[in-house]
């Protein structure tokens, strides 16, 4: 096993790390398009984009935080293995040509050990960081719909389309109702409590476990 594969674990997590804040946040301003006329209204249609209205809400911006802070404490918990395992994997490179072969074959099978036990814990919390966010999102998700509802009669649309499936995202600004949807959810919910989630660590030899949907 490489130093590369070693740090597979925290280094897989600071693009997690990356990935939730993104999702989380508004996307970086696009270098900006050419003025687009559009035609009148269509009245009783509206859009309404979801990833906008959850990554721009308050709660939205909260789990990106949290996200954040609990990838923080699995680096911080892998960080020190991860670095003693390189440190070992280096001193046995070094150690080839003056130690008894017999030796250290042997110190070599204790660190290949320690090595997969390590890259298995480290695959086990990408796992569980990945169920956290998607609970998370759940959680926003089900304070978001009646808020939809809600605002799908207050602004007295006929049929709803989300915004992602339109062509070019070529719709009339004056049909989106993502603004008003943030706005009644932030009314709703700002934050909620919530912690890594914990999943059982798979058997020596099983395959690993499908990343949640």
């Amino acid at each position: 096993m490489t130093s590369k594969v070693l740090t597979l674990g925290v280094g897989a997590l600071v693009a997690f790390a990356s990935m939730s804040a993104a999702q989380a946040q508004t996307a970086a301003p696009a270098p900006a398009a050419p003025a687009i006329n559009h035609g009148p209204p269509i009245a009783g249609m509206c859009t309404i984009s979801v990833d906008q209205a959850i990554g721009t809400s308050v709660v939205g911006k909260f789990v990106g935080t949290r996200m954040d802070q609990i990838v923080a404490q699995v680096r911080a918990e892998l960080s020190p293995e991860e670095t003693a395992l390189t440190t070992e994997q280096r001193a046995i490179e070094q150690a080839r040509t003056t130690t008894d072969p017999v030796a250290l074959q042997s110190r070599q099978a204790n660190f290949n050990l320690r090595a997969t036990n390590y890259q298995r814990k480290a695959d086990q919390r990408q796992r569980e960081l990945q169920a956290t966010e998607q609970k998370a999102i759940q959680r926003i998700g089900q304070e978001l719909d009646p808020v939809v509802r809600q605002v799908y009669q207050t602004q007295h649309c006929s049929i709803l389309i989300s915004r992602d499936a339109v062509i070019g995202n070529l719709a009339n600004p004056a049909m989106d109702i993502t603004g008003a949807a943030v706005v009644a959810l932030n009314a709703r919910i700002q934050q909620f409590q919530f912690d890594r989630e914990h999943l059982d660590a798979a058997a020596p030899g099983a395959a690993p476990a499908a990343p949640p949907r």
